[in-house]
């Protein structure tokens, strides 16, 4: 089986997949939107433990390329949950979208990588803008830095770690806005110098070209970098509060599994991220990776989710800060049992 495993590839197999679609004969319907990404495990090991259930909800999942495009379908009322980052939420709420995120599921997620001619310059004892200044000199060109958008989580951790942690200097990258798939598509060519990526697509590269070579985590990119949460919309919500608390609740002992028994958690996660497609040995290597850091306490993403928007100010990617006020819903996360 091949390793070069594009998100898309993942994407059409979940949208294919049945099995993706848990649409039950008892409990309240509830309609998820979710990336297929490892961040969102934790609403996948829910669902396959059983615990939705528990809940009294019949989780019926639609895969989503992005989460701006999951925002049309929560302000039309298509999905009653959103499983994605956080990031869109703030401007969506602004702008008259009833949602409340109730819980995170993961932090820290996008992670930068060298291909193998970066990697080669960062040598002991050299700075990461050291090792970059040391490519252009040597390659009389800077290094592409593939990422998505601006605008965009992986975009603005790439350049918050750039400009205000390494301190590199600007003649020394080039950073190349391109799509998820492109991205990972890119560095298995040896097309870019370094990328922001996620799991499951470090454990993928990794696995096909061990050269690769991991340079930053998420937190050094971005102190407490926000990732992915679970939101629900407002209407669903109202109808739905005791059922939300059970949501929650499960996405608590999901969590727990998920941190510290990754291996019993491996068969629910492929089971929806990627039924067939993936060996589950890189799906267990994925969950054990320094890019899955499964967090389900959402106060804890508070102060970074305004301090990204502020920064994405700063970069002009964003017109100016929203509100976050009633965003964060803390109450149901306070409530679960043994949650932290």
């Amino acid at each position: 089986m091949s390793l070069s495993l594009t998100r898309r590839t993942i994407l059409g197999a979940a949208l294919a997949a049945p099995a993706l679609t848990s649409v039950r004969a008892q409990g309240t319907r509830a309609r998820v939107g979710v990336i297929p990404i490892v961040g969102a495990a934790p609403i996948f090991v829910l669902d396959r433990q059983g615990w939705a259930r528990e809940a009294g909800l019949d989780l019926a999942f639609t895969t989503f390329e992005s989460g701006p495009n999951m925002i049309q379908a929560l302000a039309s009322g298509t999905i009653d949950v959103y499983v994605a980052g956080v990031a869109p939420l703030g401007v969506a709420r602004s702008r008259g979208v009833d949602v409340k995120v109730v819980a995170s599921t993961a932090t820290g997620e996008n992670v930068f990588v060298a291909t193998p001619r970066l990697a080669a310059f960062y040598k002991p004892g050299a700075s990461h803008a050291e090792a970059l200044k040391a490519y252009r000199a040597q390659t009389g060109k800077p290094a592409r830095l593939a990422t998505q958008p601006p605008g965009s989580v992986p975009n603005t951790t790439l350049q918050y770690w750039l400009w205000e942690q390494i301190k590199a200097d600007r003649a020394d990258v080039e950073i190349v806005a391109m799509g998820i798939d492109a991205t990972q598509q890119a560095i298995l060519a040896d097309a870019v110098e370094g990328a922001t990526i996620r799991e499951p697509a470090l454990t993928i590269v990794q696995t096909r070209n061990p050269a690769i070579k991991l340079i930053a985590v998420g937190d050094e990119l971005f102190p407490g970098q926000p990732g992915t949460v679970v939101a629900v919309s407002g209407a669903f919500l109202a109808r739905n509060e005791e059922r939300v608390q059970g949501l929650v609740n499960g996405l608590v002992k999901a969590g727990r599994l998920l941190t510290q028994d990754p291996d019993t958690a491996a068969p629910d996660v492929a089971a929806n991220l990627a039924k067939g497609i993936v060996d589950p040995a890189i799906i267990r290597a994925a969950l054990k990776s320094p890019a899955s850091k499964f967090s389900i306490d959402p106060r804890a993403i508070i102060a970074p989710t305004k301090a990204m928007q502020d920064y994405q100010v700063k970069l002009g990617s964003l017109r100016e800060s929203v509100s976050l006020d009633g965003l964060f819903e803390t109450r149901f996360f306070e409530k679960a049992p043994a949650a932290s």
